[in-house]
């Protein structure tokens, strides 16, 4: 027996198959936008997984290279600090050998003041000594400022070699955390 169209639309339960049906319907829809929502997510992480692996292949390779780099820096460092200790030896030589030359020279007054008196018993020769003791009085004075520019240079030499310490020490303090990190790098 078939109910009458009046009967249907009164029944209570159709109400509610019909918000069950729109429920499972937007449901559905719910769970395939999900669904593609994601796949896409899925998507981006690889691709930034990708880029990420990218990123750290060349950041390992950077900091390998840096380390190198430093090595050679304090390669460098150790070998200049080395040549300059032979140059402050040398410079200590060469103010030596000046200093025992211009005692040396301390005697060239005595010597014009010979050369005057030999002048006025050979009034032929004094012209020409003369012009020699002017010479060596400038020589006396340029030996004594050479002594002292060398005496500068001799501490300059140190003052540049102690930097070069310091500044060695330093480049070993920021190579410790690169030269730790060479045994766990390809």
């Amino acid at each position: 027996m078939k109910e009458s169209p009046q009967i249907m639309q009164d029944d209570p339960r159709r109400a509610i198959v019909e918000v069950m049906a729109r429920l499972g319907r937007e449901t559905q829809l719910h769970v395939d936008e999900r669904h593609k929502h994601f796949k896409m997510t899925d998507k981006v992480i690889r691709y930034i997984s990708i880029l990420l692996l990218i990123v750290a292949v060349v950041n390992v390779s950077l900091v390998w290279l840096l380390s190198t780099s430093l090595d050679t820096i304090v390669n460098n460092m150790d070998s200049m600090r080395s040549r300059l200790v032979v140059i402050d030896d040398d410079m200590q030589y060469i103010s030596t050998t000046v200093g025992k030359f211009d005692e040396h020279t301390a005697y060239m007054h005595t010597i014009a003041n010979n050369i005057g008196s030999i002048t006025t018993n050979l009034p032929l020769i004094r012209l020409n000594t003369d012009s020699f003791t002017l010479s060596m009085q400038s020589i006396d004075k340029e030996m004594e400022a050479m002594k002292n520019s060398i005496g500068d240079i001799d501490g300059n030499m140190r003052g540049i070699t102690n930097t070069m310490v310091g500044l060695e020490y330093n480049v070993r303090q920021f190579a410790k955390p690169m030269g730790s990190m060479n045994s766990i790098l390809p």
